[in-house]
């Protein structure tokens, strides 16, 4: 498995990276997937209900979607098998009152946070990842 499983490394190099643009979460009946693959879904999940897709908010016309979210991302590759990354910045965001909803790509992980507290959840895990930084210095 690829990628860094030191939570301590993980959190001092995590550089989180607001990305351009709002996101939606919808879902679709699983048999009309293919026709809505056009709208460029950048994630998709199977549930038994449906295909949870998650697209740019303007893709989303004539679709029952959530609110729009801000994804971040955080740089560091962090291997899926590491413990506690997830932890850390959700116990990090719920302090200050964040929403926040995690996408695990292989490389990388994906935060959603309410489109209203991205830059306040974007200082956060700034301030989450100076503080093991200077942990590290001690």
């Amino acid at each position: 498995m690829s990628g860094i499983t030191n939570l301590d490394v993980l959190l001092a190099t995590m550089e989180p990276a607001l990305v351009e643009g709002g996101f939606v979460y919808a879902s679709v009946p699983a048999g009309e997937l293919a026709a809505h693959l056009s709208r460029g879904p950048i994630g998709l999940f199977r549930e038994e209900e449906g295909i949870t897709l998650i697209l740019p908010a303007d893709a989303a016309d004539g679709l029952a979607a959530s609110s729009p979210m801000r994804m971040i991302t955080l740089t560091v590759h962090s291997s899926l098998e590491a413990v506690g990354l997830t932890a850390a910045f959700a116990t990090a965001l719920t302090v200050d009152g964040i929403s926040a909803n995690v996408v695990a790509g292989y490389h990388h992980d994906h935060i959603f946070v309410p489109e209203r507290d991205a830059e306040r959840a974007l200082e956060t895990l700034r301030a989450l990842s100076r503080a093991a930084r200077e942990k590290g210095e001690a």
